[in-house]
């Protein structure tokens, strides 16, 4: 399918995870800027929410009005001029930005990736090192935080690259593995099951739930944005062009989308955009917790 884009921000480094604002801002993970970004739908310009430090990856909006983020300091060959540790930070309304937690079980992380908060509170997330197939085998993680800012290891997977991750109504999660090119569900109980394998040369990387139960997952090589349902069946393919990392519903019927533009990973190129496409469809709710 093709609908109507339009561009918001342009000049962005490795730009991810985007979230919309109660007031209709969006804010992003602005990588190589090592910043929380934020772009104003009132003016149509771009600016810096917070200057985080390191390389943050996502961002969502907790129950207590501050940024959640995942921090990366390194992708491939770039690695942050102001390092943090690999971890999830806090940025409160203030701007002062925290480090919350660093590791689960005695386990320090490799590289959070995307995060969502669950319909209980809690706080989930991707621990997949950095992107080096050949030469960094980091094994992949499921990680919870409880409200009292202790972390523990959900699962243990192989060397997949756990990337995108989505909380569901009854509490499963959905998360997607680059690397396999798998979409894995697991349910409250435990149980996994590998709901839908992406087409070659569709390398999953973020993904939300619509209002309906859909899946919309980033493709990050394709040019766009493959939609399945929630049994694994695919549904159809959004054409955006560029390289889609990680994406969000806004109000009125828009998916933002995180485009890296033509693909570097030596942080030299600040060429990355933030677009709207009208797809017509209204997202799930995204779940908001606190961690204290």
């Amino acid at each position: 399918m093709k609908k109507p884009i339009s561009v918001c921000a342009t000049g962005l480094g490795h730009p991810e995870g985007p979230y919309e604002l109660d007031d209709g801002r969006v804010i992003y993970a602005n990588t190589y800027a090592s910043a929380i970004g934020v772009w104003d739908p009132k003016t149509g310009k771009a600016g810096v929410y917070a200057d985080v430090g390191g390389g943050p990856n996502a961002c969502m909006l907790g129950s207590d009005s501050c940024v959640y983020s995942t921090q990366t300091p390194t992708v491939g060959s770039w690695i942050a001029p102001v390092h943090r540790p690999p971890s999830i930070q806090k940025t409160s309304p203030t701007g002062k930005v925290e480090v919350l937690v660093t590791e689960a079980d005695g386990v320090t992380f490799d590289g959070p990736n995307d995060l969502t908060f669950g319909p209980d509170g809690r706080l989930y997330f991707t621990d997949s090192g950095d992107w080096a197939p050949a030469t960094k085998p980091h094994p992949g993680r499921i990680v919870v935080v409880e409200k009292n800012g202790r972390a523990r290891i959900l699962e243990e997977l192989d060397h997949v690259y756990p990337n995108g991750i989505v909380a569901e109504p009854d509490g499963s999660l959905v998360w997607v593995e680059s690397y396999t090119l798998n979409v894995v569900r697991r349910k409250p109980d435990g149980s996994k099951q590998v709901l839908h394998k992406m087409p070659d040369g569709h390398i999953p990387d973020g993904l939300k739930i619509d209002a309906n139960g859909n899946l919309w997952i980033t493709a990050v090589a394709a040019g766009g944005v493959d939609v399945i349902d929630k049994t694994g069946k695919p549904l159809d393919f959004l054409e955006t062009g560029g390289t889609i990392l990680n994406c969000v519903f806004g109000a009125g019927g828009a998916l933002y989308c995180c485009d890296m533009g033509p693909f570097d990973v030596t942080g030299s190129a600040m060429t990355g955009r933030l677009i709207r496409v009208e797809v017509g469809v209204e997202g799930m709710p995204l779940y908001r917790g606190a961690i204290g």
